[in-house]
């Protein structure tokens, strides 16, 4: 098998190790416990990348503790400790070490994470649907991918389960889950620092503090983090750094051991990020079909306009609106489990919220086309999950639970137009000719800067997502190898909306006329979805021996459906297309296949599964052409099919080296999607018909001769946006047992490599978006000593490599693509210390 060559080959070039670090001890274990790995009791937090060879690592992903291998879940754990060494203090960071886990982001808000690639449609945020892959944290479900943007804090282990996992948590998720788990309190004093400096300004800072308040009964612990970099991009516009991060966050916990069968934790934290972000540059330009003049190059030079640098890798922008990415985010919660003997039972009591503060340059150029782009939101959440959960190993295990969720949100959405705006956005017809000389004739409305200039829209927009469910999972143990585990779900879901936007035009008139409402519609609907499902899933595993496990499930799955709240397509008189206000439901069926093994008394761990999940009704996001619509809306596409074979595997051929590589081979293509929005290069034109049919891609009109553009586009076949085909995530650690200023530990060498092929950053393939496949080196070397201090110095994008984390298009099909180039090399050093 192809993907089995290129796993060995990783191997063969990995340098150096990852160290045989375990996960947290079981959620019911007490507080301060440690973990055994092959008889030895070491430090909890130190899992690597991926599961090492040798010892038992306890999860809790089946809502009860058993070791990973034991578990019939494609899934991979990370501990506290390996987080920090290997930089992935963030959910986006995550995707180094997790091939089968892609996250895309241009600000927090627009933020997307996708597991086997499912989970969130490619394109800006809708807040009106369902993000398929389940963050929570500390058992709490986060409703929004924005909102788990923070820095990981005090963090334990991390665990990422791969596939529907709906009949076991709280609220449905179709594509997989992250959970993060925090260290909790400890009723033996203790305390840990982390400080890490770096170039770009670098300067990460860590704390935790814990302890008894009340001997035996009530324990406490207090942790913070504070972020600050200098940007990695140049506005010479403003003569400022952007894409900085500033953040601050602060969590508190306190245990109540209220009986010896009945402990209540209580959790609450506050995070706050304040970067001047996010900016998208000039990264090259393509054609379109719009008519020659009105391409980017021509409209550009009639300005007498050229960007600061045609290299994106140089960094340098001109952007002339303000940016801001400003979030504050945080709730409280209580967690309570009531051991009741045959059974615990357990309630997850949750509130938070997220307040948004941003502005963009929509434009993403120094010329004033959309000089305000902005939707703050505030949203709140409530959530309520009771389980009941067996103990022990029975004949027959359950868990079986119900979940209410309710969230609002509410959002002022902003857009000015500038003076720039008629130039690119109108179309004169052949009339338009750059150079000094302007427009010909000077009355057309593309050639007179008043028509848009000032044109603003206000959006006033208001949501409200109530989820209730009832679930359970069974797990029957015909054998002392066998074991036969179904689950059901019934799920009800209610969103209800408005959305109300106000145009005005630069004089302050709401009378507009053709050309405005093409760009700016005035826009008020109300839509309202609810729907009833019933889903399940069933699987089968069996024990070969005690390290060898094999599982077979089959999923029905269900993505609850969704409302459209960034404003709807337009028809041919500019009017709003009502009947799109709503999309349907996805239905997923997923099967997938798996085999889990530890060999050579564990000093190889090996697991791989293959899964085969196809979507009906998918949810994506399209526009129509028009020139205005700059956030797209959200349609049901016929049919996906996404498929694929994973790999995790640890290898620890002596002691002191350890090697780890992990692949995933993901094909995830759209089945049936006949009326998909046109990528750039079929857009821009006259409207195609039977007489005029659509034009060759990439061909600009002219004055006697014009191009047409279909209404939309057969993408059935083509790939899905987002998604490479072949991602890998490699190292080695080796470490030599050593003395060093009175500690006994190790001093260390690390290497850490990741492989990307590929992908389409467009919801339809465009030879202008595709984002090239990239490979990344960290390195690091230092000293630890057990839980007790840790110093090392890091390199990460060793090799300098220049990639984009993603290209989108100029809104109105100038052929103009933009990019996010993403992080340079960096460099620092790190140490921590507990006491």
């Amino acid at each position: 098998m192809s993907i089995t060559l290129a796993l060995l080959l990783s191997l063969q070039a990995a340098p150096a190790a990852v160290p045989p670090e375990q996960a947290a001890p079981p959620e019911s274990a007490p507080a301060g416990d440690q973990v055994t790995v092959d008889g030895e009791r070491e430090p909890s937090g130190r899992l690597g990348p991926a599961q090492q060879g040798g010892g038992d690592i306890v999860v809790t992903a089946r809502r009860r503790a058993e070791t990973v291998q034991n578990v019939p879940i494609a899934m991979s754990v990370i501990g506290g400790t390996a987080l920090a060494e290997t930089g992935a203090y963030n959910v986006g960071r995550l995707t180094q070490l997790q091939p089968s886990l892609q996250f895309y982001s241009t600000n927090p808000r627009n933020s997307a994470a996708n597991i086997r690639g499912l989970g969130a449609p490619f394109g800006l945020t809708n807040d009106g649907i369902e993000q398929g892959v389940g963050i929570y944290v500390d058992q709490v479900y986060y409703a929004r991918i924005a909102s788990a943007t923070f820095d990981f804090t005090d963090t334990e282990r991390l665990e990422v389960l791969r596939g529907p996992q709906g009949t076991l948590y709280g609220k449905n998720t179709t594509a997989g889950a992250i959970n993060v788990t925090t260290r909790k309190p400890s009723f033996t004093p203790e305390a840990r620092v982390e400080m890490t400096g770096g170039n770009l300004d670098f300067f990460q800072g860590k704390f935790s503090l814990s302890g008894a308040l009340v001997e035996d009964v009530v324990a406490a612990r207090l942790s913070g983090s504070i972020t600050t970099r200098r940007g990695t991009i140049y506005n010479v516009t403003t003569d400022k750094w952007v894409n900085s991060q500033d953040n601050i966050g602060l969590r508190g916990q306190m245990l109540f051991q209220a009986a010896p069968n009945l402990d209540i934790t209580l959790y609450a934290d506050y995070n706050r990020q304040d970067p001047e972000c996010c900016a998208q540059i000039f990264a090259r330009v393509g054609t379109t079909q719009r008519p020659i003049n009105r391409q980017y190059e021509a409209l550009a030079a009639a300005f007498g306009y050229e960007p600061p640098s045609r290299n994106a890798f140089d960094r340098i922008t001109d952007l002339d609106s303000p940016l801001r990415a400003k979030q504050e985010l945080g709730g409280a919660s209580a967690l309570v489990n009531w051991d009741l003997g045959p059974a615990t039972l357990t309630s997850v009591t949750a509130w938070r919220f997220w307040n948004w503060l941003p502005s963009n340059d929509r434009d993403f150029i120094g010329l004033p086309i959309t000089t305000v782009s902005a939707n703050p939101s505030q949203q709140r959440q409530f959530s309520q999950e009771l389980r009941l959960g067996s103990n022990g190993k029975n004949d027959v295990d359950y868990t079986v639970g119900a979940f209410f969720f309710h969230q609002t949100i509410d959002t002022q959405g902003l857009q000015v137009q500038g003076a720039a705006a008629s130039r690119f956005l109108l179309n004169p017809g052949n009339l338009v000719v750059p150079g000094a000389a302007g427009c010909i004739p000077a009355t057309a409305n593309a050639c007179n800067p008043a028509i848009l200039d000032g044109l603003t829209s206000r959006n006033t927009i208001g949501f409200k997502n109530t989820s209730a469910a009832a679930f359970g999972k069974l797990a029957w143990h015909v054998t002392d190898r066998l074991e036969i585990a179904p689950g059901l779900r019934v799920n009800y879901d209610k969103k209800t909306g408005d959305y109300v936007s106000v145009v005005t035009t630069g004089a302050g008139s709401t009378t507009l006329n053709s050309d405005q409402r093409g760009v700016l519609a005035p826009q008020v609907y109300t839509p309202d979805f609810d729907d009833w499902n019933i889903s399940g899933d069933i699987t089968v595993s069996y024990d070969f021996s005690p390290d060898i496990h094999y599982y077979a499930s089959y999923a029905k799955s269900y993505k609850s459906g969704g409302i459209n709240l960034s404003g709807l397509p337009l028809d041919a008189n500019n009017n709003p297309i009502l009947t799109s206000a709503t999309v349907k439901p996805e239905s997923v069926n997923a099967f997938e296949l798996g085999l889990k093994t530890q060999l050579l008394d564990r000093r190889v761990t090996f697991n791989i599964a293959g899964f085969w999940t196809e979507i009906e009704d998918y949810q994506a996001t399209v526009t129509n052409g028009q020139l205005g619509v700059l956030r797209g809306y959200l349609a049901n596409a016929g049919k996906v099919r996404t498929r694929g074979v994973e790999i995790d595997s640890a290898f620890r051929p002596f002691d002191g080296l350890n090697i780890y590589a992990n692949a995933a081979f993901t094909d995830a293509k759209y089945v049936r999607f006949v009326d998909a929005p046109c990528p750039p290069e079929l857009s821009g034109g006259t409207a195609a018909s039977a007489t005029n049919p659509a034009s060759p891609a990439g061909q600009a009109g002219t004055a006697t001769a014009p191009s047409f553009s279909p209404a939309n586009c057969d993408v059935s076949g083509q790939r899905l946006p987002g998604i490479s085909k072949w991602a890998f995530s490699y190292g080695a650690e080796y470490n030599i047992p050593t003395r060093i200023a009175g500690y006994d530990g190790q001093i260390y060498f690390g290497y850490d490599g990741s492989y990307r092929s590929d992908f389409s950053s467009n919801p339809s393939e465009s030879i202008y978006t595709n984002v090239s496949g990239y490979s990344l080196s960290n390195f690091r070397v230092g000293f630890r000593a057990d839980d007790q201090l840790n110093i090392f110095a890091w390199l990460r994008n060793a090799f300098d490599q220049d990639y984009y984390d993603l290209l989108a298009t100029q809104s109105g099909n100038t052929g103009l693509i933009v990019g996010q180039p993403a992080d340079p090399r960096t460099y620092g050093v790190t140490l921590s210390k507990s006491f």
